[in-house]
């Protein structure tokens, strides 16, 4: 039970970091546009040697946004809850926090999910039509990193508290 908590504490922790960095940086996108590469992340956009705040409230940055900024609070408090299910601290003994950290990194992975799912959909159709030469960039990656360890860790803490229910129940009968 404690290797599947270790476990997806591990990936939470990464994935919360990567969460954090992606959503934080400018290079979901690189693109060239009249013979010099820009790059633009959720908040800013890049030009050679200088960087703006996009000015414009445009539907999908904001969704992405939002969706990102979700995804990060569901896995910081499901990396805090986890912990405390880790640790046996006996506060809210009314449900059980194994059960609770994998929920909240499910929902991680959804918002995440969402996010990359909406960006992926608008900056296709759009940039793809727009300019001949652009490509996705690092940060939009480690996105769909944080995707695949958000439901790793959420996996984990499932077969953890699985582990710790399976003998309740056996007692019970």
């Amino acid at each position: 039970m404690y290797s599947f908590m270790g476990g997806g504490l591990f990936c939470a922790g990464i994935g919360n970091i990567l969460l954090i960095v992606s959503t934080a940086t400018d290079y979901w996108m690189q693109y060239r546009h009249s013979s010099n590469y820009m790059h633009q992340g959720l908040w800013r956009y890049c030009v050679p040697g200088k960087c703006m705040t996009h000015t414009d409230s445009i539907a999908y940055w904001d969704a992405t946004r939002a969706f990102m900024i979700l995804s990060l609070l569901a896995c910081f408090i499901g990396i805090v809850i986890g912990v405390m299910a880790f640790i046996h601290y006996s506060s809210f003994d009314g449900f059980d926090k194994t059960f609770a950290a994998g929920i909240l990194f499910f929902i991680s992975c959804f918002f995440v999910l969402l996010a990359m799912a909406v960006y992926t959909g608008v900056t296709v159709n759009y940039y793809g039509k727009r300019y001949g030469s652009w490509r996705f960039s690092w940060s939009y990656i480690m996105g769909w990193v944080a995707v695949v360890l958000t439901f790793f860790s959420g996996i984990f803490y499932m077969c953890a508290y699985r582990m710790h229910e399976c003998p309740r129940n056996s007692n019970s009968r």
